[in-house]
């Protein structure tokens, strides 16, 4: 992911500064919360559906890249 701000956002006036996906006011954290559960990325963007696939793809990626150079460092 070249560049994860267009992807997330986080803005003092909106959901209290809180990361959301961009355009939206659905929580970064609720998408690990559900996906923590047990539910799919099918469910979860049925749920809300202001997020796209790109979006939680492109978050997921972004994750496991900042891990795996946690891991390796």
């Amino acid at each position: 992911m070249d560049d994860i701000l267009t992807v997330i956002e986080r803005h003092p006036d909106k959901m209290s500064g809180t990361l959301v996906f961009c355009g939206t006011r659905v929580s970064v954290a609720i998408l690990f919360e559900n996906l923590k559960d047990g539910a799919s990325i099918d469910e979860f963007l049925d749920w809300f559906p202001g997020v796209t696939r790109t979006q939680v793809e492109a978050l997921l990626d972004y994750e496991m890249t900042v891990l795996t150079n946690l891991i390796e460092a």
